[in-house]
């Protein structure tokens, strides 16, 4: 009997506490800067993509979430600044563990990780991601591929470049090193 008068009691007591209920999904809650989301693979200035289907991503997955074919580029067909591009790109988010490893592996720093986060599905289908699910969005300014190198006319004109001028190449440069620093030492 007692027992029951405090579990009563303790019931009673949260009733006047303030409710600490977050409004999902009409309010959606915001994500830590460094949050592991959805996977985006990202374009080049003038629209051709920065993957160039090396396949490295889907060798650092420890979960064997990621399937990448690579394809030829052509003068015709050009997807990408180097000889090669992704053409088939998959990832499998029934898989995926968010880790964060296949950002690391990418050279060309063509996939990063997005703070979006509701990726829930009924289906395990609807869960496989394509190339054109992940490919960011043409920006103004952006061409759809496939066409010729705007950029430059060498491959390394678009990576060269970004290390010049930041943000020629947004996401694939370097942060720029004042002389101070360097001597300084911090560098």
């Amino acid at each position: 009997m007692l027992d029951s008068l405090k579990g009563f009691g303790l019931t009673f007591a949260h009733m006047f506490r303030p409710q600490v209920t977050i409004k999902y999904p009409d309010v959606p809650h915001p994500t830590a800067p460094r949050y592991h989301g959805r996977h985006v693979l990202n374009r080049h200035p003038d629209g051709l993509e920065k993957c160039v289907g090396c396949e490295l991503c889907a060798w650092a997955c420890p979960a064997d979430a990621i399937y990448v074919e690579g394809g030829d580029n052509t003068d015709e067909q050009r997807f990408s600044p180097g000889e090669r591009y992704g053409a088939v790109y998959q990832i499998n988010y029934a898989r995926c563990i968010f880790c964060g490893l296949c950002i690391e592996a990418c050279p060309t720093r063509s996939l990063t990780m997005s703070n979006e986060y509701e990726l829930a599905s009924d289906s395990r289908a609807d869960l496989i991601f394509t190339k054109e699910q992940l490919l960011a969005p043409l920006l103004p300014g952006m061409e759809q591929p496939p066409h010729p190198m705007r950029l430059g006319d060498r491959e390394a004109d678009y990576y060269i470049a970004a290390v010049e001028t930041p943000g020629a190449s947004a996401g694939a440069e370097r942060p720029q090193v004042s002389e101070t620093q360097v001597q300084g030492g911090r560098a």
